[in-house]
């Protein structure tokens, strides 16, 4: 009687651990979902759906990065970038293609002057981009996929249109964090930015 008590105990006790367990591992997921938005779908989807190791990953990011601190912009250098991506995007109606790649190489460099790490470890610098902007990365990739060739116009042209949200967080007086969408960055006082012209023009791609 007294060994089927302490069984029964036994029994009670693990399942009450294991429900714990399983409760903050779902909670934990969550979390991420929070933090994270698009990027955590991203992650899984390039895991090939394996929501463990998508967020083993998204763990480890937020351990690397997740006590960074945003160096300030130099001074002058603010209205430098904002001017060089003004250009940019005039560029583009020209040259689309040597407008994003030069549009991911300025993202790059200001990336950088906040002090994340150096551009030419891309994958290094993504991840701790997404830990703090987790939902304006995605336009960061795609300008750096289409730089390298691989998209018509109109893929360049919105990958540009995406890519500026994270220009606009990085160039901002201050840091915008991944769990706040910033709709008013400081950048686009005076203009609207995301009217960047279709391109219709022979040669061009899609259009």
């Amino acid at each position: 009687m007294i060994t089927a008590v302490i069984i029964a105990v036994v029994v009670i006790a693990a399942a009450a651990v294991l429900f714990v367990v399983m409760r903050r591992a779902k909670g934990g997921g969550q979390s991420l979902k929070h933090r994270f938005g698009p990027e955590y779908d991203h992650t899984v989807a390039r895991h090939g759906g394996d929501v463990r190791a998508a967020e083993q990953e998204l763990h480890e990011r937020v351990r690397l990065h997740g006590s960074f601190k945003a160096e300030p912009l130099p001074p002058g250098a603010r209205e430098r970038y904002v001017a060089q991506w003004a250009g940019v995007q005039e560029q583009f109606v020209e040259s689309p293609q040597q407008a994003v790649a030069e549009a991911d190489a300025l993202i790059a460099r200001l990336s950088r002057d906040r002090g994340f790490p150096d551009g030419e470890r891309f994958d290094e610098q993504v991840a701790a981009l997404s830990v703090h902007h987790a939902h304006h990365v995605h336009g960061y990739r795609r300008v750096h996929t289409a730089a390298r060739g691989q998209g018509g116009t109109e893929e360049m042209r919105e990958a540009m249109v995406e890519a500026r949200r994270l220009f606009d967080a990085l160039v901002a007086e201050h840091t915008v964090d991944s769990t706040r969408n910033d709709r008013h960055s400081t950048a686009d006082r005076g203009h609207a930015p995301w009217a960047l012209p279709r391109r219709h023009a022979k040669g061009s791609g899609t259009s």
